[in-house]
């Protein structure tokens, strides 16, 4: 047992300082990060989220020799996978997608609850449902969904389109049925 405490310590003392760590790959990880990002920001928040994994992970290597590729390679792992979300989830500005958007009455969608859109949902033809539920409500690419349904990516489009628009003319069907309920009322 004390031979093991005594390698144990012995490990601890070859691991090196974090700061030590910082200040001396920082420079050269901060370069391939922006080789990468082409953003002084991006390149930044790759490189802490490098040094804030270290500092989670760092003690399971077993090679205090490879940290520098340890470094190098957490970080484009980090990168590859910031850019896999940033595919699957463009960011995307209001006005390029407004087109997409349905056109109704934003008090009746305030009005409107998850039951009654998966209802109207439902009402939607069979061949658009998939699409539009797997787009919308489970936030599936179109080559996700492609793949998921065994068609085209065009085809996917189309009928992500298509169901929106009867969607669309449901939902206006249930404002006008709430309209004409509100003047009955009255």
């Amino acid at each position: 047992m004390a031979g093991r405490d005594s390698h144990e310590e012995e490990r601890m003392r070859d691991r090196p300082d974090f700061q030590h760590l910082v200040d001396r790959h920082y420079a050269s990880l901060y370069r391939f990060a922006l080789s990468l990002t082409r953003s002084e920001s991006d390149a930044g928040d790759l490189v802490q989220e490098t040094f804030l994994t270290w500092a989670a992970k760092g003690h399971q290597l077993r090679e205090v020799a490879r940290v520098k590729a340890w470094l190098f390679t957490t970080l484009h792992r980090s990168f590859l996978q910031l850019q896999r979300h940033a595919t699957r989830f463009p960011h995307l500005e209001l006005a390029e997608v407004d087109t997409e958007l349905p056109a109704c009455d934003p008090g009746l969608v305030g009005r409107l609850d998850a039951r009654a859109a998966v209802e109207l949902l439902a009402k939607v033809d069979a061949p658009f449902q998939a699409p539009v539920a797997l787009f919308y409500l489970e936030d599936y690419s179109y080559r996700e969904i492609g793949a998921v349904l065994d068609i085209p990516l065009g085809t996917v489009k189309s009928r992500i389109a298509r169901g929106l628009a009867q969607l669309k003319q449901l939902v206006r069907g249930t404002q006008s049925a709430s309209d004409r309920t509100q003047k009955e009322a009255r």
